[in-house]
């Protein structure tokens, strides 16, 4: 169970200087034009050794190249006092108003004609992954030992975004459904296994959220079968989580090109299909990247259109190996 004190930083458990917490603010907007950004946000904070890497990201192309986007920042500082209420030399500042509830974010780089501003407003309790009262499938997995201890903690939460984003002289006003997460345990520099972390929103009426595992074992643009982890299922107001779910993503140079997944929660079956708007090859700490797209969702054949993102996680270890054999 996730309590308000979990909004803050956790005494770490062990001395390894790997200890961490992590938070994504992942968002989108513009998804009614011809050219919708996805946004994140990310702080990485190690506070045995008083550093957070910090990234934030604007993205509305095909890219493999993290310059090659509207905008790209990655910063090493010193690690603040609280995460709660913080504010970094980068130019990200967050304050949590209501513990697990409401976050106002704050980015500015005037140098680059870059804003970011938005209120965080969830729409569910945070969803604690190792939780077996909310998690039908935690009693029965061990995160720690399937993603390493980095999810020794951890939570995922669905929320509305409303602001705006100026990038290269584009202002664009936010007013999203997406998913955010945070974790804290031992993370290593260089990941060794494999997560697919996507959702598919359809407003506040419909969310999918789900972490699979996958392989690389069809190479970069083959096909990877998706073996559901956990997640959970939003409709209409009622939380429930993810008994069960498969699915396969397509690929094109290990990143997402479509995904087609189908998901349950007690008696309730949900298929939706994605195509990706976006490439881009997020690296949330130096030994991973996170292929990450925005996708355009439909529910079931031909039924509503949602938006939400897909960070697939492999690490560099794995990727070498992968096109060395390709």
């Amino acid at each position: 169970m996730i309590r308000d004190e979990d909004a803050q930083f956790h005494p770490p458990t062990t001395d390894d200087p790997l200890w961490a917490e992590t938070n994504y603010f992942g968002l989108y907007a513009g998804q009614d034009t011809e050219r919708p950004v996805n946004i994140g946000l990310y702080g990485l904070f190690r506070k045995p050794i008083g550093m957070v890497g910090s990234t934030v990201s604007i993205n509305s192309r095909r890219v493999r190249e993290p310059w090659a986007a509207e905008y790209w920042d990655a910063q090493n500082m010193p690690a603040p006092a609280s995460l709660v209420d913080y504010e970094l030399p980068n130019g990200l500042k967050v304050v949590c108003s209501k513990p697990n509830q409401v976050w106002d974010v704050d980015y500015s780089d005037p140098a680059a004609g870059v804003g970011i501003h938005f209120r965080y407003t969830a729409i569910m309790p945070a969803y604690d992954i190792n939780d077996p009262d909310q998690d039908p499938l935690a009693a029965d997995r061990d995160m720690a030992k399937t993603w390493g201890h980095a999810y020794a903690g951890h939570f995922d939460q669905s929320g509305h975004y409303e602001g705006e984003v100026s990038v290269r002289g584009r202002t664009l006003p936010i007013d999203c459904v997406a998913t955010m997460d945070h974790s804290w345990g031992v993370r290593a520099e260089r990941q060794t296994s494999r997560l697919s972390w996507m959702h598919a929103h359809f407003r506040e009426d419909l969310v999918v959220h789900g972490l699979f595992d996958f392989d690389t074992s069809n190479g970069p643009d083959g096909e990877s079968p998706l073996r559901l982890t956990h997640g959970y299922l939003v409709e209409n107001g009622t939380v429930q989580g993810l008994s069960g779910g498969q699915g396969v993503t397509q690929r094109s140079g290990l990143y997402p090109q479509r995904i087609s997944i189908e998901v349950s929660a007690g008696s309730r079956t949900v298929a939706v299909s994605g195509e990706a708007l976006t490439t881009f090859p997020w690296q949330s700490q130096p030994g991973v990247v996170g292929h990450n797209v925005l996708l355009r969702w439909t529910e079931g054949d031909g039924g509503r259109v949602g938006f939400g993102e897909c960070m697939d996680f492999i690490g560099l270890g794995e990727l070498g190996e992968v096109f060395s054999r390709a």
